[in-house]
C-alpha cells in the first residue's frame, strides 16, 4: 500500500495529516524504510514532516504521562514493527548484483546508515525553516520522537534483513518475527530460530518492552544532536545516526556470522 505524499497548504505549510486511519502511520514508516539508491532526499523530508504530524496527534492523544516515560514510543515502535517490509535472501541479492554472506551484510548495513543519515538531515533541515511551519511540528519533543521511530523502523528491517542473510529468520507469523527482531535490535545480538519457534502470541513480554523502552530511551539521546541551531543539526543528527546504524548491523552481522560457525 503506498502512503499519499505529503502536501501543503496555500500559505506553503505542510497540510495536516490526512483521517487515513490507523494505518497512515505504517504506511508513512514503510516509505522511510525504502533502503533504494535512488530515494529522494526532499521527498524523505517531506515524509518527516508527515511522520511529525501523525506523531504530534499521537503524543495528543497517548497523554503527557505516556509520553514522558517512554511508554508511547515503545507502544508505537511495537505496533509498527510487524508493518516494516522486509525482502527475502533471493530478492536481497537481485538488488545487490548478486552479492552474498559477509559482501551482502555489508552492502546492507552501509545503504541503511546512508537511509538513516539522510534521516538526521532531514530533520536537521526542517529545524531551520521554523518561519514556515507549524509549532506542533518544531517542538522539541516531536522532531526527536519522529526521528526516533524513523531511524529504530530502518534499522529493524536492517537487522531482519541480515537475518536472511545469515539463513536465521525466525519461523511464525509477522507478528512473532517483529517480536524476535524487536528482541534482537534491543540486545545488539542475532536471534535463534529454534528459540523463537515456541512464541504462539504476537505480543511482545512486558519484560521485553522494558527491555526496549530502555534502548529506546538512549536512542533519543543521540536524536537530540538534530536540535543543533541551523545545518550543525543536520549535520550532527547524520553523522550520529550512520554511526549508530553502523555499530549496530555489525554487532548483528558479526553474532549471526559467528553462530553459522560450525
Amino acid at each position: 500500500m503506498r502512503a499519499p505524499r505529503g502536501g501543503r497548504t496555500a500559505d506553503g505549510t505542510p497540510a495536516p495529516p490526512r483521517r487515513g486511519g490507523d494505518d497512515a502511520l505504517p504506511a508513512v514508516v514503510r516509505r522511510l524504510t525504502d533502503t533504494g539508491p535512488d530515494r529522494d532526499q526532499d521527498l524523505r523530508t517531506r515524509l518527516m514532516l508527515r511522520l511529525s504530524a501523525l506523531l504530534a496527534a499521537s503524543a495528543r492523544h497517548a497523554g503527557a504521562a505516556a509520553v514522558t516515560t517512554g511508554r508511547w514510543l515503545t507502544d508505537l515502535v511495537v505496533d509498527i514493527a510487524p508493518h516494516i517490509p522486509v525482502r527475502d535472501l533471493e530478492t536481497l541479492r537481485r538488488h545487490h548484483d548478486g552479492l552474498a554472506g559477509d559482501q551482502l551484510a555489508d552492502a546492507l548495513i552501509e545503504r541503511a546508515a546512508h537511509v538513516t543519515a539522510g534521516v538526521g538531515a532531514a530533520l536537521g533541515v526542517i529545524a531551520t525553516t521554523e518561519w514556515s511551519l507549524p509549532a506542533a511540528l518544531l517542538s522539541a519533543p516531536v522532531q526527536i520522537a519522529a526521528e526516533t521511530v524513523a531511524v529504530v523502523a530502518v534499522e529493524l528491517k536492517l537487522v531482519a534483513e541480515l537475518h536472511e542473510v545469515y539463513g536465521r529468520t525466525p519461523p511464525g507469523t509477522p507478528g512473532v518475527r517483529a517480536a524476535a527482531y524487536l528482541s534482537s535490535w534491543s540486545r545488539r545480538r542475532g536471534i535463534d530460530p529454534i528459540a523463537t519457534s515456541g512464541l504462539m502470541g504476537e505480543v511482545v513480554s512486558s519484560a521485553a518492552k522494558r527491555q526496549l523502552r530502555t534502548r529506546i530511551i538512549r536512542r533519543t539521546g543521540s536524536s537530540s544532536a538534530t536540535l543543533l541551531p541551523f545545518f550543525a543539526g543536520a549535520i550532527a543528527g547524520a553523522t550520529l545516526n550512520s554511526k549508530n546504524t553502523k555499530r549496530l548491523g555489525r554487532l548483528v552481522a558479526a553474532d549471526l556470522a559467528r553462530r553459522n560457525r560450525p
